[in-house]
This record gives structure tokens, sequence and C-alpha cells, in this order.
């Protein structure tokens, strides 16, 4: 019986989308405040939208005629980071939350610096709804999921055995390998497109279950 169901953070309860785009715009105002430079949002959104990962801000400000100095680069991340985001569940999530924490635990497992990630919950408001969130940075990058510490961290607060508990999340490259080994019921959402809807798990990695929207959730995880 499955006594707790616990979700990914980022693109599994919201669209981390709204997170980047608020980020995007907290440097682009900072620019703009130092460097009288109008369109770094824009370029770096456009860049964004066109798949660019990982070095954005480097080109983002080559295309706006500066050169992407470390220092400057370093800054921008911490601004970056530090924004305070306006951020809105998935109304599918605002269900989930609803429909299971009357009958079941509520956990959340998520990656990322840990600062970033607390400010994201916040901004949600959704702490007061879980029995636990686990951020995997508090126990070190090393602890990050694929590894075992989040997982057995959220077992223990919730008091349930691996086969009592469900993840629910979006990337089989990382999220349901050791879920899966710990006994628990996987389940990938694959919403429309998603950051890795498309992506062919590696061997062991795929979760037992795969849906496009939460509201499935409802018919494998009976009342």
């Amino acid at each position: 019986m499955i006594k707790a169901v616990v979700f990914d953070l980022d693109d599994t309860l919201y669209p981390e989308q709204q997170y980047v785009l608020c980020g995007f715009q907290a440097v682009g105002d900072w620019l703009a405040d130092r460097y009288e430079l109008p369109d770094f949002y824009e370029t770096a959104a456009g860049l964004f939208a066109a798949g660019t990962r990982g070095d954005i801000f480097d080109m983002a400000l080559k295309q706006s005629g500066m050169n992407p100095e470390r220092d400057l680069v370093q800054n921008l991340v911490q601004v970056y980071r530090e924004h305070r985001p306006a951020l809105k569940l998935y109304e599918d999530a605002e269900w989930a939350i609803d429909r299971f924490r009357a009958s079941r635990k509520l956990g959340v497992i998520t990656d990322g610096y840990l600062a970033v990630q607390k400010n994201k919950v916040e901004a949600l408001g959704i702490l007061r709804y879980f029995d636990v969130v686990c951020y995997s940075d508090q126990y070190g990058r090393e602890c990050w999921k694929p590894s075992p510490v989040p997982y057995l961290q959220v077992m223990e607060a919730l008091s349930c055995a691996g086969e009592e508990c469900v993840y629910v999340a979006d990337n089989p490259g990382k999220d349901f390998v050791t879920a899966r080994k710990l006994g628990w019921m996987t389940v990938q959402i694959c919403r429309p497109g998603g950051e890795y809807a498309h992506i062919v798990p590696g061997p062991g990695c795929a979760a037992r279950y795969e849906i496009s929207s939460l509201y499935e959730l409802g018919a494998l995880i009976p009342e």
C-alpha cells in the first residue's frame, strides 16, 4: 500500500521556465542599472527558448555587445541565484497536493543549490502542505540524485518503507534509478514540451509508469 507520495520540484510541481525568466529579468535589471544595457532579458530569453543551456549569460552578453568577463558573469550568476522569483504551481499539481494530503504523507526531493531551491519553495508557498521537503544539497553536492541519501532521508522522516513510497518526477537520467533499487513505485511526468519528455532512459533508469498529467495519479494511487 502506498503511504507516501513524494514529488520532484522543478518541472514537476511548477514550470521551471517561470524561475528562469524571473532570473533573467533580475539580471537584466541589474545590468540596466549598472551598465545601461537595455535588452539583456530579451536576448537571454530568446537563447533559452532556442535551447541554449549552460552558457546563456556569456552568449547574451556577447550578443548585447559586452565582453563576458569572468567576474561579470560570476556577478550575474549570483544575482540570478539570489533573486526572489514569482512562481505558480501547475494546476494539476495543486490538484494532486489537495487530493493526496488528506490520505497520504507528502514529500519533496529536489536537487539544486540549497538557497535557490529554498527560495523556490518559499515563492510557491507550499511548505505547509508537505511532511518533509528534502533539499539534497543540504547534504553536499555528492548527495544530489541519483545518490540514495535524499531517498533514505525521506523514508526515515516519513517512517515509510520503500514499497510504501511513490516518486513522481520528470528526469529519467537521475530521478528513478535509485528509487527503483529502494523499492519505490516510480512515475515519470512527461508534460508536452517537457525538458526530458523524449529522452530514452538508460538501463534501469526508466520509471515504472509514464503520465502526461498529474491528474492521472488518481488512477495509479487509488484513495
